[in-house]
């Protein structure tokens, strides 16, 4: 019988969440838009202030002002979108979202992922799984095209992650 124990936390969740908003072409076309045209107008101003008006002080200004911008522009979106993924479960969601999870496969019945987690007992069926992926510290087994089960390797308390993965993976590959 394969078993892991795993800790699912609050980071955990931003990270997924994050991973699957960095993948979003528009969301990064706009990231882009706004950490590069902004800051770029800003600067226009700033040299018509400097030619025109001959004002130095000001263009620096401006210049600054976007120079920062475009520096800090990103990290202020990204502490945002924590902030906003967070705020999207009540504390009721977060209480059966966050801690302890059981994920087993059964040889006696090796159709069903069975998951044990802080919400209570599910069953997962492997045709209904979409795929494994494998990240720098996480392992995420993917239920729908944007949720999965989010593995993060240092949080395992016990079994064999990388094991425990590889038989998930032929196991979907079997019923698919």
């Amino acid at each position: 019988m394969f078993e892991i124990e795993y800790e699912f936390q609050e980071n955990d969740l931003i990270h997924f969440n994050e991973m699957l908003y960095m993948k979003n072409e528009e969301i990064q076309k706009n990231l882009t838009k706004t950490r590069w045209i902004v800051p770029g107008l800003m600067g226009l101003i700033g040299a018509f202030y400097y030619f025109y008006y001959n004002d130095i002080n000001t263009s620096i200004y401006i210049i600054v002002i976007a120079t920062l911008w475009a520096v800090f522009s990103p990290k202020i979106m990204r502490l945002d979108f924590h902030r906003q993924i967070l705020k999207s479960y009540t504390d009721k969601e977060k209480k059966a979202m966050f801690g302890t999870y059981t994920l087993t496969i059964d040889p006696a019945n090796p159709k069903f992922l069975l998951e044990k987690s802080p919400s209570g007992k599910n069953k997962m069926a492997f045709e209904d799984l979409v795929r494994v992926e494998y990240g720098k510290r996480y392992v995420y087994i993917f239920i729908t095209l944007d949720t999965a089960l989010v593995i993060p390797v240092e949080a395992v308390k016990s079994g064999d992650l990388e094991k425990f993965a590889e038989q998930v993976d032929q196991m979907i590959q079997r019923a698919a």
